[in-house]
């Protein structure tokens, strides 16, 4: 590094320091900002509480013009901006909750250029006045984020079509600006696979990406498998569990709204003070029970997976699955809420025995979702042959309600592709007759429920999963219930 580059480097420190009050970046922070200030397209993959926001707000705020972070729910992206705002920093965000007055402020501001960072959700990105205000020439942007990446492996087929959109963003972005326009696209996640890296990469239509790819591996969060029989002994065991940490911050996670306002009733009847939260609640309702819970008002909400990503809080000592998710990567997520202080945290989960004879609630689940998933592959099987080769996807979703999902099924494919974000072309002579799941849930499931019935490290399994076989080799890590019961067993043996 020459003089000249300390020089500005320093400045980096110094802006870093005078706005988060750190003295330095962790590794590997600088060198994601490095590559993000030199506008170079990357994929960083770090662990849950590893600091990734600072990674790309810090740059954003360094440049002038606009960088568009692109975030899956309305409550990260409100706890985020409001975190800028409350250091004066220029950001804000769109989504359809907000009421109009605040709309129109944020929509002139960024017609002004008066803001560096603005947070929205795919869908709201490709709402046709938003993306007309940012395709003016005058509307300067410089980066794109996307945040919470594995949304779009998870997500993007059927859940949230417009995550499939979002490869043609930079082209048709760029061909609305000044010459010598360069948009530079990141993608942040804490969990991605190797199909999932891929998936990221060819769907954004990323540029010689630098990677950033760093295991998900924790040695202060211990992870433990407790196997039950019936629904009385998951709730006995869950309030055992709870009495036990009663006084210190957690979090219980369950996959629906119905059971997150359940469950929270009959925690509250035996005096528990929590409350449910989940996407279905307003704005301000989710803010309340933040702030209750950061404070300290509440030790532990009853929550669905709308809960915890973006939400800061360091001394979360246990996380508890009073129903698994289906997915490694909805997990690993979920129990990454726990131990951001680097202080030993606690992650339960509560499955059916295997056969599922006695409770059978965990298969039912899986299998609802997966029913579910097949027949929106279905409806889209016979939408194909009523859709036009080339077209607009909001004239044919007026048409066909369930026209986006099929769309987004077929560029999964391969078989579509993108103009812009609005227009199509579908190569219907490479069409296969029949569409079969290309997002492989079910070995997903599998997966999981694998990883629920080993007997080797926890720890060493998960690394594996990601791709991370290298760190996975020899790992005994000592901190999940399978190497515990294993250090016993030989401290016996030798006694």
């Amino acid at each position: 590094m020459n003089n000249s580059e300390q020089t500005s480097w320093n400045s980096v420190r110094d802006a870093f320091r005078k706005i988060w009050g750190y003295d330095n970046f962790r590794p590997p922070q600088g060198e994601i900002v490095r590559c993000l200030l030199a506008a170079q397209d990357a994929l960083i993959i770090m662990p849950t509480g590893g600091g990734k926001s600072i990674c790309f707000q810090l740059p954003a705020l360094l440049k002038t013009g606009l960088t568009l972070v692109i975030s899956p729910l309305v409550a990260l992206m409100e706890n985020q901006v409001q975190e800028l705002r409350d250091r004066s920093l220029q950001a804000s965000l769109l989504h359809s909750q907000l009421p109009n007055k605040r709309k129109q402020q944020t929509l002139q501001a960024l017609q002004q250029n008066q803001l560096r960072l603005l947070y929205l959700s795919p869908e709201t990105l490709f709402n046709q006045k938003v993306w007309n205000l940012l395709c003016q020439p005058q509307v300067k942007v410089n980066g794109l984020i996307l945040d919470e990446a594995h949304c779009l492996v998870q997500w993007g087929e059927t859940f949230r079509p417009a995550y499939r959109r979002l490869g043609a963003v930079r082209p048709a972005l760029i061909k609305s600006k000044p010459p010598g326009t360069n948009i530079a696209i990141a993608a942040f996640t804490a969990t991605a696979n190797s199909q999932g890296q891929n998936i990221i990469q060819t769907t954004l239509q990323l540029q010689n990406p630098q990677l950033f790819l760093f295991s998900p591996y924790r040695n202060n969060l211990y992870l433990k498998i407790k196997k039950i029989c019936t629904p009385r002994s998951r709730r006995q065991h869950l309030f055992k569990f709870i009495k036990e940490r009663e006084k210190q911050a957690g979090l219980v996670y369950v996959r629906t709204r119905k059971d997150s306002e359940n469950l929270a009733d009959i925690l509250q009847q035996k005096g528990y003070q929590t409350i449910a939260y989940h996407a279905g609640l307003s704005g301000e309702e989710r803010r309340q029970i933040e702030k209750a819970w950061i404070g300290g008002d509440i030790n532990f909400v009853v929550c669905t997976s709308a809960f915890g990503m973006g939400i800061n809080k360091p001394d979360v000592r246990w996380v508890i699955h009073f129903q698994a998710p289906s997915l490694l990567s909805e997990y690993i997520q979920e129990v990454g809420r726990g131990g951001r202080d680097g202080k030993p945290a606690e992650a339960l989960t509560l499955v059916s025995e295997p056969t599922g004879w006695l409770e059978p609630e965990d298969k039912q689940r899986q299998k609802f979702l997966l029913d579910k998933l097949r027949s929106q592959y279905q409806i889209a099987q016979k939408l194909i042959k009523h859709l036009p080769t080339i077209g607009n996807i909001n004239a044919v979703v007026s048409e066909f309600p369930d026209a986006a999902i099929a769309l987004s099924i077929l560029h999964s494919l391969g078989k579509l592709r993108w103009r812009d974000p609005f227009h199509y072309i579908i190569n219907k002579s490479a069409t296969p007759k029949t569409l079969s799941l290309s997002l492989d849930y079910n070995s997903g499931v599998r997966e999981m429920n694998q990883y629920f019935t080993t007997q080797k490290c926890r720890w060493q399994f998960l690394l594996q999963a990601f791709g991370f076989s290298k760190e996975a080799h020899n790992l005994c890590c000592s901190h999940c219930d399978n190497c515990i019961q294993e250090g016993s067993r030989k401290t016996l043996y030798r006694n």
